[in-house]
């Protein structure tokens, strides 16, 4: 934390004997959670309360030709059975998309499919009952006719003018396309001494959350207001949507997110099956409970991450790199997701291609197609890693290429530390990256020449071990100009309000949600170091849109840097109004007050004057002792959005080391390597382990998971026995360092770490294999990387 202390003056609210700031200390949740206290969705239990089973489709495209539940109906326990065409009735349809993102279309999607399913999975009817149990039996006696229509499955052809359009009124299967070229890139080729192009693979895969998507809807006739239980990242979004919807204003729905079983940005979109949870409560006047199971997790849980990507590099001797250019294909479902699209994470890999490096030709196309898919949209690090991995593939290539090693190219290339502020091809404004500084860590760190030379004896015993590199840049405080351009009700901004209680402890209400990264520990810190108490004093309300200030929510990498920032400002406003009254109290002035160790003390000599216990019993039921005119305001209230710069770009580097066995095809993990630049760290442990679970999901990605679909769009592998994920045997020790680079724009100077892990991990791996594999003289650009890829690259099946 030395580089954060070098700079006291701008951080001088933090730097206080009492700080928390840059300190692990434990989470103020973690003994509830230990001991089983958390409080899901799937818990809850409420009077009246019935239970919704969606009837899907078997089929990928079918038009619904008729639906006879009259024997449902009579199943015990059956309150309704509810098609499409009912639920209309009470629930708007909607499109997914955004105005800023020029072109993108999607047709109206329905709670329930009426006329016609566009992918396996999709919900055809509702079945509700008093127990799930009745539910489900009752879903067996719900008869469908279907008529079974062509369906689209490979988005290579999606286009072609033989394949059936999905939506006829959008005129064909092109949900969006972006071209970007700057530069001279064409030029740039041609004067390369060698260019090199390859198509990258990424294999589609999905979240997998502990807790499975869970909501409860509560409408109350009498009141006329709808409460929705519901695991969120962004509950005040979630309010908006099902008052626009249902034809209520907002303050007639109010959102309440509790504890949260991981949710990697799954939980942070609208799904049709929540919608007509939300619908079926205000149709029945009653409490409706809906839980995914996991096959239907596997089945509508957005999916991410299927792109085929061409890349090309040019590439000079001593070891410039020229130019990039890309041509991206991903295909995102049926309909872009809402309301925050599927055409962002093919934005996103446009936007970040060649990041961190210093050359300005750069030449993208991306084009995202509808398909009988289940949707696609964001997860965890949207469009990162497949940035990162076409980025630092061709980099790897290029050095290959020119016999030149992986760091010295990166050295060669990246933009200097002291280039700042500096703008990339696409656009990207960065105020302070540190591309240099986190490489020369990171190969300190892994001891990296003398890894070389053990990877070269030992491939004189016919072991093969690669050594894998991948530099980045994040995402991170997205600010209005990422959503509130484009129509969307979903807020940059985030507020949190302070009070001191009436025995002096502090209450925090903020409008950030906590989904296991921290953040009720990280606002806690926050908060009780600008204050001057201790932590046990600090108590953080989140996840009720009754109760908290209006805001975002958590995604993006988003909620230290601008709801730490809100929660930062709003205590300092309270603590200038504690030691105000303080002074009155004391007859002292502001200047000669400070608040340590929950006292009002001297500045001069730290003298205890008044416990905040005993400022507050005057405050709250003796204020007729203070003098006329003094109105003691034991709370504040702010909001905050960073304004100067559209993002907070983070950068970090990772490495791994890796063992490949030629014979079965399967790569072992033997190390992984982080650094990381994410501005302030609040809680050093929080974001070490934020960043070791993003590496975690990475490596999935890099060799395991993969949802694969046969040409009638039939998702084959919807079960944990089948879809691979990464398990704690199979993982590596993962090393993380910080160089730390705080934002200018905010006085916390915190940028975000959640995604960082997640965005570099592919990259790494993927590298590595093919180091290890370069004696064989082949070089793979799939993932993930099974033993049948590694095989058939090796010709060995």
């Amino acid at each position: 934390m030395s580089s954060i202390r070098s700079n006291p003056q701008r951080l001088s609210v933090l730097d206080r004997p009492n700080s928390y700031i840059g300190k692990t200390v434990p989470r103020p949740n973690l003994d509830r959670l230990l001991q089983g206290r958390g409080s899901y969705v799937s818990d809850m239990e409420l009077p009246r309360m019935a239970h919704v089973v969606f009837l899907r489709s078997p089929y990928a495209h079918a038009e619904i030709v008729s639906i006879d539940a009259a024997a449902a109906r009579r199943m015990p326990g059956v309150i309704a059975v509810v098609t499409g065409k009912e639920l209309a009735d009470v629930i708007t349809p909607w499109i997914g998309v955004l105005s800023h993102l020029k072109g993108l279309k999607s047709a109206p999607q329905s709670a329930i499919a009426v006329d016609r399913v566009c992918w396996q999975g999709e919900a055809v009817a509702a079945i509700v009952a008093t127990s799930r149990a009745a539910a489900e039996d009752a879903v067996e006696h719900v008869g469908v006719e279907y008529r079974e229509l062509e369906a689209v499955t490979d988005m290579r052809t999606a286009l072609d003018p033989a394949t059936p359009v999905i939506h006829a009124s959008l005129g064909d299967n092109l949900a969006f396309e972006r071209i970007l070229d700057a530069g001279a890139v064409d030029q740039a080729f041609a004067g390369s001494d060698a260019v090199v192009e390859a198509e990258f693979i990424f294999g589609r895969h999905t979240g997998v959350t502990l807790e499975p998507r869970s909501v409860v809807a509560d409408w109350d006739a009498a009141e006329a207001r709808l409460t929705i239980y519901q695991g969120t990242q962004a509950p005040h979004m979630v309010q908006n949507i099902a008052a626009l919807h249902l034809g209520l204003r907002e303050a007639q729905v109010r959102v309440v997110c509790k504890d949260v079983g991981g949710s990697f940005g799954i939980k942070v979109h609208i799904y049709a099956d929540e919608m007509a949870t939300y619908a079926l409560a205000k149709l029945l006047r009653r409490p409706i409970k809906f839980v995914a199971d996991r096959v239907e997790s596997f089945n509508t849980d957005i999916h991410a991450r299927d792109h085929r990507c061409k890349g090309k590099i040019g590439v000079q001797r001593d070891g410039t790199i020229t130019a990039f250019e890309i041509d991206d294909l991903t295909g995102i479902g049926p309909y872009s997701m809402y309301p925050r699209t599927s055409a962002i994470e093919a934005n996103q890999v446009v936007n970040l291609v060649g990041g961190p490096y210093t050359t300005k030709n750069y030449r993208a196309r991306a084009r995202v197609v509808f398909q009988n898919k289940n949707v696609m949209c964001q997860y965890r690090a949207v469009g990162h890693p497949i940035a990162c991995s076409v980025t630092e593939g061709l980099v790897d290539l290029a050095a290959m290429k020119i016999g030149m090693d992986p760091v010295e190219i990166r050295r060669r290339n990246l933009i200097a530390d002291d280039a700042y502020p500096c703008a990339s091809p696409s656009g990207l404004r960065f105020e302070q990256l540190s591309h240099h500084a986190s490489l020369a860590k990171i190969v300190e760190m892994m001891n990296y020449e003398a890894l070389r030379a053990e990877q070269a004896a030992l491939r004189k015993q016919g072991i093969h071990r690669g050594i894998g590199i991948a530099s980045f840049i994040e995402v991170t405080n997205p600010s209005a100009a990422f959503y509130g351009v484009g129509g969307a009700k979903i807020s940059s901004q985030d507020g949190v309000a302070v009070r001191l209680d009436a025995q002096g402890s502090v209450i925090c209400q903020t409008s950030i949600t906590e989904q296991g990264q921290g953040s009720q520990s990280l606002t806690a810190q926050i908060v009780g170091s600008v204050l001057g108490v201790s932590m046990d004093r600090v108590r953080v309300i989140l996840g009720d849109t009754d109760m908290t200030p209006y805001g975002g929510g958590t995604w993006a990498s988003r909620g230290a840097g601008i709801g730490g920032e809100a929660a930062l400002q709003a205590t300092k406003i309270l603590r200038k109004n504690i030691l105000d009254v303080a002074a009155v109290i004391l007859q002292s002035t502001p200047a000669e007050l400070d608040i340590i160790d929950n006292a009002v003390v001297n500045v001069s000599d730290g003298a205890r004057r008044i416990e905040l216990d005993e400022l507050a019993r005057i405050v709250y039921f003796r204020p007729d002792t203070l003098p006329p005119g003094i109105q003691p305001e034991p709370m504040a209230t702010r909001h905050y959005v960073p304004r100067d710069y559209p993002f907070a770009f983070t950068n970090g580097v990772q490495a791994a080391w890796v063992e490949v066995d030629t014979d079965t095809g399967f790569v072992k993990l033997l190390k992984h390597w982080v650094v990381e630049d994410c501005g302030t760290i609040i809680n050093p442990q929080l974001v070490d382990e934020q960043i070791r679970g993003g590496v975690v999901q990475g490596l999935g990605a890099a060799l395991f998971e993969k949802c694969v679909y046969d040409d009638r769009g039939q998702l084959t592998n919807a079960n944990m026995a089948d879809y691979l994920v990464p398990m704690s045997g199979e993982m590596p020790d993962i090393d993380v360092g910080h160089v730390v680079s705080p934002t200018r724009e905010s006085e916390l100077g915190a940028k975000g770490a959640g995604e960082a892990g997640t965005a570099g991990a592919a990259a790494a791996v993927a590298n590595a294999v093919n180091d290890a594999l370069k004696p064989f003289g082949t070089m793979i650009t799939e993932i993930p990387l099974t033993p049948q890829v590694i095989l058939s690259a090796l010709g060995r099946i």
